[in-house]
Order: structure tokens, then C-alpha cells, then sequence
């Protein structure tokens, strides 16, 4: 899947933009600030059916105005075209419709247009907490797991309800606990059981990825922490439920899962210099593209490159430029403030590509680079 054409209206910074992409490597260019990052935020948008930036979508309006259209133009593997469009105006819900069909759950959406995208929010995959680690598994797997995706559902809403009970005033009814906290044991084994079996296949392809980035120079391991993995979740729950009664939420459960992160022995977060950090979280994102273009819907994902040349070294950028030049990726989005880096990209590219500049929220293409490049 490739995006051909996307029409953005009144989203973020850009008022009204008109693109027509390359299906192989599309560079935009630009300052800070003038909207590289909302343009890939808007192909971002078309996956996933919510900004990588701002979960309130009302928010993602054009300062002044009452609404935001994005409006994307696909073609498939097989060559057939698919049309994605999603419109909100304030205080309405927002409409995301497949070839002008309106969805009626947007998780029926996700995973038609597989995609992985690399920005400089990714460091708080090592310095926040686990919950943003949760949310890169979760990103990964439901992208081609629909069973996992609704078992998550499912299992949020339980651990919302039994949450419920836990903060009233009175005594919860044992017999509305149970229920809950069946539904949460159930769901959560699936998630778990998928986690599980998602972290020993993926593993081996990040630290390959990390191996050829640093040409060897360091080791790298991620271990996947669960309650689950000490004993029956359903028990587990009821154990600790006079506990949880206390605090007023659900202290165990998959939704404390976290992921490991190591360099070496000792965790990245602690040990590891910007430029190491950099090169863990490239790795883990172009294995998250592999793992996809594996395990998906036969689909090679769209990837998006904002800023990723910040903070590594000659030898590193040069290892990333060699990988994304290759054959093995498909459609890719990449910004830069540096045109050095763009410029060693293109010309290791054999074929079409694409060049844009951003500026205050509007956005050209630039032909004549193309030509002088040749």
C-alpha cells in the first residue's frame, strides 16, 4: 500500500495542501516549526484514525476555524485504489470513511494501511514510564491482530468498570466484581499469551537492526515483564483486591506489562549517551516495519522518518541511509532541517523520488532538485 495524493484542509498549521507523492521515497524540508512534522502527522492520521501528537482531536484544528479534513489516495500492492477520508467540525463526532463508506468502529480501520513512524517523541519509549512501552507493543501487534486488538478492548473496559467499584463509597457486590474481574482475566491472558509470543519473534530482528546501525559496537536486549507470567491472572486479581480497594484502582494486570530496555547489563535509560538512545529507538522501529512486513496483510507498511538524523554520528546516519535505500522498504516519508542528509539519500536512490519544502504551513514540491541531482 502506497499513498499517491492526500488533500489536507484547515489541519494543525496547514491550511490547505495539495501532494502528490512517489511510491518510493518522498523528502520534505524545512525549518522547525513550519509544519513538516504536522504533514506527516496527517498521513500519521489516515493509519490510525488519531494524531501521533495530539489525542484530543478537536485540538488538531486550524487555530480560528471549526473544522479539519484529511483526505488520502491509495493504491495496493495489486494495483487497486482505496480512498480514505476523515472530517471533524468542532463538538461533532468526526467521520472516517473507507472508498466514501463511513466505518462504525474506527478499530475496523486499523491495519489497513500498516505504518511505523520514527520521531523525536519516540525517547519516551526509554525515559517515560512503562505505559509508553505498553503502547508500542500494542501498536505493533494490533496492526495485524484483530483477536488481540478487541481482547485489549475488552479488557480496558473491565479494569475500567471493576476501577469503578473500587473508588465507590460503599462496598462493591461481590457477585459484579467477579464478573469484571473474569472479564479482565480472560481478555487479559489473550494479551498477555500475544505479548508473549510477539517479544520472542521480535527480539532477534531488533538486535540484528541495532547490530548493523553501530556496526557491533554495543549489545542491546529487551525483556518482557508481566504479572501475568506469575501465576493465574484471574487469581491474581482477587488476591488483590482488598488492596486495590484501598488505593481505588487495579494495581495488577496486563496493564502494568512492561518492556525492558538494555545496553549491555545495565538499562539504556540509566547508561546509555544520546547517540546510543538514538540508534535503540531507530532499531526498534525499523523492526517494528520488518515484523509488519512479515507477519501483516501482505501490505509493505508506509514509513515515516521525522528528524531521525539528530544526534548520531557520520557513521551511524551513513548505516540508516544504506538501510531505507534499499529495495526491502517500500513508500517512505522523510524530514529533515539538513539538506546534507537528504542530499547522501538521493543519491543512493535509483528511480522516482520526491522533493518538498515547508514554510509557514505551506508546502511546495521542488522539481528542479530533482534534475540538478541527475
Amino acid at each position: 500500500m502506497w499513498l499517491k495524493r492526500i488533500s489536507i484542509l484547515k489541519y494543525k498549521n496547514l491550511d490547505q495542501v495539495e501532494l502528490s507523492f512517489s511510491p518510493k521515497m518522498n523528502c520534505i524540508i524545512g525549518q522547525n516549526g513550519m509544519g513538516k512534522t504536522n504533514l506527516m502527522d496527517a498521513v500519521y492520521y489516515l493509519s490510525f484514525c488519531k494524531s501521533a501528537t495530539n489525542p484530543v482531536d478537536s485540538q488538531n484544528i486550524l487555530h480560528s476555524e471549526d473544522f479539519f479534513v484529511l483526505h488520502g489516495h491509495y493504491e495496493t500492492e495489486a494495483g487497486e485504489p482505496e480512498e480514505v477520508y476523515c472530517g471533524l467540525k468542532r463538538r461533532q463526532k468526526k467521520q472516517f470513511k473507507r472508498n466514501k463508506k463511513e466505518y462504525q468502529r474506527l478499530s475496523d480501520h486499523i491495519g489497513l494501511i500498516p505504518l511505523v513512524m520514527v520521531s523525536p517523541a519516540d525517547s519516551q519509549l526509554i525515559a517515560g514510564g512503562s505505559e509508553e512501552r505498553r503502547k508500542f507493543i500494542d501498536v505493533v501487534i494490533s496492526q495485524f491482530d484483530r483477536e488481540y486488538l478487541e481482547a485489549l478492548i475488552r479488557y480496558n473496559k473491565a479494569m475500567l468498570q471493576r476501577n469503578t467499584l473500587l473508588k465507590a463509597d460503599v462496598e462493591p457486590e461481590e457477585e459484579l466484581m467477579n464478573v469484571w474481574e473474569e472479564m479482565m482475566a480472560a481478555s487479559g491472558e489473550v494479551v498477555y499469551r500475544k505479548r508473549q509470543q510477539f517479544i520472542q519473534e521480535f527480539v532477534p530482528i531488533f538486535q540484528s537492526y541495532y547490530s548493523y546501525i553501530s556496526q557491533d559496537r554495543e549489545q542491546v536486549s529487551l525483556t518482557y515483564e508481566s504479572h501475568a507470567s506469575q501465576g493465574d491472572l484471574l487469581t491474581i486479581l482477587r488476591e488483590s483486591r482488598q488492596r486495590d480497594r484501598i488505593m481505588g484502582y487495579s494495581l495488577k494486570g496486563i496493564h502494568k506489562d512492561d518492556l525492558i530496555m538494555r545496553l549491555g547489563e545495565f538499562p539504556i535509560k540509566r547508561e546509555g549517551s544520546q547517540g546510543q538512545n538514538k540508534t535503540f529507538l531507530i532499531a526498534l522501529k525499523l523492526s517494528q516495519f520488518e515484523f509488519l512486513k512479515r507477519t501483516g496483510s501482505q501490505t509493505t507498511p508506509i514509513v515515516l522518518l521525522d528528524d531521525i538524523f539528530d544526534k548520531l554520528d557520520a557513521s551511524r546516519v551513513e548505516q540508516i541511509v544504506k538501510l531505507v535505500s534499499g529495495d526491502a522498504f517500500g513508500q517512505i516519508f522523510i524530514t529533515d532541517t539538513n539538506r546534507d542528509h537528504l542530499d547522501q539519500i538521493l543519491k543512493k536512490i535509483e528511480g522516482d523520488y520526491r522533493l518538498f519544502e515547508v514554510a509557514d504551513g505551506m508546502v511546495h514540491e521542488r522539481k528542479e532538485e530533482q534534475d540538478e541531482t541527475e
